[in-house]
């Protein structure tokens, strides 16, 4: 087994208390699995595509692709009769039974790139108000977030509203980071079922920032994306790139919930804490 911190509590004084928020991923039939390994492309030009999401859908079994597109993973046999998915934002999905995928040649895999309408959209300003949605604490006494070095884990917070909304701004208040330099994608996702969400960006969002700069409230401008929401909608940050040992955790609060899941195409989970992401929005009145 291994195990996953996301959370920790400081006391005052000398006397210390911490809060472990404990997952345990079960990794035992991976030790006797396969390696398979690839390059993700783009269909037309054979370009390598990076930051894929691969994983087993619904399984905690899954990977990125590296700059170059290259990837590896460890399927055990126990998994043929499940789907294996390939996704990246600005491209269709690629989904193969695994036990087909594992009779092909060789492992490198072609997206096709998905072409975006246009659409003229009209606003009426006087039927939005400004408001500020999620976790906006910056107290350090809960923090919570990425405890290790893990591709395609992902944690954000669900912003809830009954209407529409346009966003404006992400921002996030980090606790610790131990890393020089991070590089996280940012995903914006509908509800399209329970526990179930699909990307809605056209174009990735990637936060990437010197170890000083997460000191202090990040926040990061999606007006250039021209986002419009309808209902509720998760905020999340991803860990796509191997960043090294390390972690990186949000200031968080014990009254939110944090919406996570531990490799790309798994299965989403919520924690009892919340993390320290919130959005600036025009809420549909």
């Amino acid at each position: 087994m291994a195990i996953h911190r996301c959370a920790r509590v400081n006391s005052d004084n000398m006397s210390i208390i911490r809060l472990l928020l404990v997952y345990f991923i079960l990794t035992g039939n991976l030790l006797y699995g396969q390696k398979y390994s690839g390059f993700v492309q783009i269909e037309k030009t054979g370009k390598p595509i990076e930051y894929v999401n691969i994983g087993i859908v619904g399984k905690n079994i899954g990977t990125v692709s590296d700059l170059k597109g290259e990837y590896a993973l460890v399927i055990d046999s126990l998994f043929d009769s499940d789907t294996l998915r390939f996704s990246c934002i600005g491209y269709y999905p690629f989904s193969i039974k695994v036990s087909d995928f594992k009779k092909l040649k060789n492992y490198d895999i072609y997206l096709e790139e998905r072409i975006f309408d246009l659409a003229e959209v009209i606003v009426h300003h006087k039927n939005y108000r400004p408001q500020t949605l999620g976790i906006k604490t910056k107290s350090k006494a809960v923090q919570s977030g990425f405890g290790d070095n893990k591709l395609g884990y992902e944690c954000g917070i669900l912003m809830k509203i009954e209407k529409s909304a346009i966003l404006e701004k992400v921002n996030i208040n980090f606790s610790y980071c131990s890393y020089d330099t991070i590089l996280y994608r940012v995903n914006v996702y509908e509800v399209i079922g329970k526990m179930k969400f699909e990307n809605i960006l056209e174009n990735p969002i990637y936060l990437k920032l010197p170890k000083d700069k997460t000191s202090k409230k990040v926040v990061i401008d999606l007006e250039p994306y021209k986002l419009i929401v309808q209902g509720d909608f998760l905020i999340t940050m991803e860990h796509v790139k191997d960043l090294g040992p390390g972690y990186l955790y949000f200031c968080a609060g014990v009254l939110g919930k944090t919406y996570y899941r531990k490799t790309s195409q798994g299965k989403w989970e919520t924690a009892p804490v919340g993390i320290s992401i919130s959005v600036d929005a025009r809420v549909e009145k």
